[in-house]
């Protein structure tokens, strides 16, 4: 379809960013973003906080603030107690009102399978949008949140893993708003930001290249892994992601330097929902803003660099 040409259309889908920015004065532009997804979990109210989390992220991830959002409601009311549509709703409507936004109406149809989010509308600055296309050769990269949690909620429904421990050392998190991480990272010169969630860590590190026309290097040792997710690929488990998520990246110059197993490996490709924000900025900043998240408990990761060569990734 033809790319729109709106002078005041900031931030469109060239780039494959996570919400859309339009300029309606000097000092003010809408971010607008849609997101729904099926049951990670059988728990309609953690169904319903996660969702939305993962919602509300674009807009954070765009540097701004989450305004109002409508519920996008899909349920088999034929097949399903209407109880747990309340419990739904009500778990994204605490998300909404946690963000500080204001849940206003939205829209339901009947359906074969449980789906649920947001649409999303915040506001930023014209001049602060952050998109995933600014990193700069010198940057450190930066994840607020573990990967792993694609596997974990396909582990629970083969039975390899309890849904108790899910929930004592997942589910929390996932929930997690991303507002105060971004608030720290816009106190620094914040160059880019991407929130990672169903390309897998490496699929959304590939974006952060395009971009920026440089070079992503991931430590992998560095990256932190939701409890057990490892374990579940060791024993065999995997998403529906994971295929499709390595061969888009191995199209793209893909350098696998450090020597991994299998499951190890997968991990790289394991699709997120709600999961942490990618961080792009100078490498002289990154322990002060460390240090911050470290004090709010946020579980915050120094990942890699962006170096200056040709397009790519390289993991070491």
């Amino acid at each position: 379809m033809p790319t729109p040409t709106d002078p005041n259309l900031i931030v469109g889908i060239e780039t494959a960013d996570d919400a859309a920015v339009y300029r309606l004065s000097k000092d003010v532009a809408m971010i607008n973003t849609v997101d729904f997804i099926t049951p990670p979990v059988d728990d309609p109210y953690w169904f319903g906080q996660i969702s939305a989390a993962n919602s509300i992220s674009d807009v954070y991830s765009m540097g701004g603030k989450p305004v109002t959002a409508l519920n996008v409601v899909m349920f088999p009311s034929k097949h399903l107690d209407m109880g747990m549509l309340r419990d739904i709703l009500r778990g994204g409507h605490d998300k909404v009102v946690e963000a500080g936004a204001c849940l206003v109406g939205g829209h339901t149809v009947d359906d074969e399978e449980p789906k649920y989010g947001l649409c999303v509308n915040g506001v930023v600055h014209p001049d602060r949008v952050i998109t995933n296309a600014g990193s700069q050769p010198g940057d450190t990269l930066i994840l607020t949140k573990p990967i792993g949690s694609g596997v974990l909620f396909n582990a629970v429904r083969s039975g390899k893993l309890s849904f108790k421990e899910l929930e004592s050392n997942t589910l929390p998190t996932l929930a997690a708003l991303n507002g105060r991480a971004m608030e720290l990272a816009l106190q620094f010169d914040l160059h880019a930001c991407t929130d990672i969630t169903g390309f897998g860590i490496l699929g959304h590190l590939l974006e952060v290249a395009h971009g920026s026309d440089a070079r992503v290097v991931v430590k992998y040792k560095a990256l932190p892994i939701y409890p057990a997710a490892l374990e579940m690929y060791k024993k065999g488990e995997t998403t529906g992601s994971n295929k499709g998520n390595r061969a888009m990246v191995a199209k793209h110059h893909l350098q696998m330097a450090a020597k991994l197993t299998a499951a190890e490996e997968e991990l790289l490709y394991d699709p997120q929902t709600s999961g942490g924000l990618l961080l792009s900025l100078p490498h002289d900043q990154a322990n002060e803003l460390m240090s911050q998240m470290q004090k709010d408990n946020i579980p915050a990761t120094r990942i890699g660099e962006i170096i200056d060569e040709p397009i790519g990734i390289t993991v070491v």
